[in-house]
């Protein structure tokens, strides 16, 4: 990926050379450093305020490029409106679009969180502003070999984002907690960018194991030990493609191996490409589905995250690896499986496969741990994109509880969730006439069906299912994602943890 600028934290202060930024409001436009700054300039940047009609409105910009009477090279103003209504949300999206208007912003660029009235927007802001920098910073552009001058991936941030702000040594420290996160989130934006030649099950299973280093415990299992455990619904999935599928447990033990609190859980679906198999995909959009992995990209990347902030919780990431593809070895339409579980399923499509792989991974970690609850991720159907579009992910939920607090969890970090239903009159769609049930329930209402099945392997513990397909690729494009693979789940998730089961 593109280079990620430095980012550093200082004490509020006037900034001498480079590219400063300064935030206006609606009110006075500036606090006494833009106002010293435009006495310096002999009025220059209040003259190029009016000329431009701009008056801090938020969201929007004036540039000015190599002031008079000021060694700076550039002076960018962010309006930001009515600074005293604005949430930690809107400080991590200011943060993105600033970084967005530095594009080929040479050596360094200081910020300064200045409010019109000369307070500060205070630590916690200051953080989340550098977070939503360095996100909306990230490129993936590792094999883009000839460039073009004019390339949008040539423009680079600058080389280094100073944040002045009153309290720097507060805001530093709020920040190391968050930049785990924004971590967390670009492994996961690298994860879904990556082909799928160069990322298979165990190249995939590889990148997992090497959070060992941050105190995660992995273990890889491959296919000969899944076949002990009879996992057959998972290995059925992978076994028209020459790679071995793999499972991947991930434990973060933040409270201690000897603590007895009960650890969250956390499942993805891991199809590293999904050729839909005999029941084979359309030509066209097909290479998106390298980014079929999306839902264990997710658990990979808040497993980083919660172990490198050494959050305070004992969490479990799993993650079911598997290429989906046509071969005389692959399952047919009309295959029965027998899960893990026990229960049996009529594979009424091929391309209805991730449902298979997150059977066998809910019931083994139903079987080998004790869940607090258990959240699944998958980009697993595009009838919730027809449903939701890219804004929202799907939510499926057998506990109120936990679906209220990822509610909450999506409004804070802007990663949203919509509950969806789940109803027997849905379940009774997925009956098969000869196994306890088929992949698949028809044309309408596919994303509950979907749900539905996955229920089915769901005991007695709270669950949610986020059905992501809409969100962790191919998603809009944001203040903070400016990257087709958008590492949609690893703040949401992370977010429920801090708010809900730490400590």
């Amino acid at each position: 990926m593109t280079d990620l600028p430095k980012l550093s934290f200082q004490k509020l202060a006037e900034p001498k050379k480079g590219i400063a930024i300064l935030l206006a409001g609606e009110g006075p436009l500036f606090g006494p450093i833009g106002q010293a700054l435009d006495d310096a300039s002999s009025g220059a940047i209040s003259r190029a305020a009016k000329a431009a009609a701009f008056q801090g409105k938020a969201k929007s910009f004036l540039d000015i490029l190599a002031p008079a009477g000021l060694d700076l090279d550039r002076i960018l103003i962010a309006g930001v409106g009515d600074a005293g209504a604005l949430k930690d949300l809107d400080w991590h999206l200011l943060g993105g679009a600033v970084a967005g208007k530095l594009a080929n912003g040479g050596a360094a660029a200081t910020v300064v969180l200045e409010l019109a009235d000369g307070g500060s927007p205070g630590a916690d802001a200051a953080a989340l502003f550098a977070a939503g920098a360095k996100l909306s910073s990230y490129r993936f552009d590792r094999y883009k070999k000839k460039k073009k001058e004019d390339d949008e991936q040539k423009k680079k941030p600058p080389q280094r984002i100073v944040i002045a702000t009153e309290g720097h040594s507060a805001a530093r420290k709020a920040y190391t907690a968050l930049d785990a996160v924004t971590d967390g989130t670009l492994l996961a934006r690298d994860l879904v960018n990556e082909p799928a030649n160069v990322l298979g099950p165990d190249d995939f299973a590889k990148r997992a194991k090497a959070l060992d280093k941050l105190g995660v415990e992995v273990k890889v299992l491959g296919e000969k030990e899944m076949q002990k455990l009879k996992m057959n619904a998972l290995l059925a999935v992978g076994q028209g493609s020459e790679r071995e599928s793999r499972f991947v447990v991930m434990r973060w033990n933040g409270l201690g191996k000897s603590s007895k609190k009960d650890p969250v859980v956390f499942v993805g679906k891991g199809v590293v490409f999904d050729t839909g198999g005999i029941s084979i995909k359309p030509a066209a959009g097909m290479e998106d589905m390298k980014g079929d992995m999306g839902g264990a990209a997710c658990v990979t990347g808040l497993m980083h995250a919660l172990a490198a902030r050494k959050a305070r919780v004992n969490a479990v990431g799993v993650i079911g690896l598997v290429e989906n593809m046509p071969d005389g070895k692959a399952q047919r339409p009309g295959d029965i499986v027998t899960s893990m579980s026990g229960q049996t399923v009529e594979v009424i499509n091929t391309d209805a496969e991730g449902r298979l792989v997150l059977a066998d991974a809910l019931t083994y970690v139903q079987q080998k741990f004790k869940p607090a609850f258990i959240v699944d991720l998958a980009t697993l159907t595009g009838a919730i994109i027809v449903a939701l579009g890219n804004e929202y992910a799907g939510m499926f939920s057998n506990d109120d509880t936990l679906a209220s607090q990822l509610s909450a969890a999506g409004e804070a970090t802007g990663e949203k969730v919509w509950r969806m239903p789940l109803a027997k009159e849905y379940d009774k769609l997925i009956d098969s006439r000869f196994a306890d049930m088929k992949n698949v329930g028809g044309r309408w209402g596919g994303a509950i069906t979907a749900a539905q099945f996955l229920q089915r392997y769901i005991e007695d513990v709270p669950w949610a299912h986020l059905d992501v397909a809409g969100t962790a690729m191919g998603s809009p494009q944001t203040d903070v994602n400016k990257s087709w693979a958008s590492g949609f789940g690893v703040r949401l998730l992370d977010r429920l943890v801090a708010d809900n089961y730490e400590g």
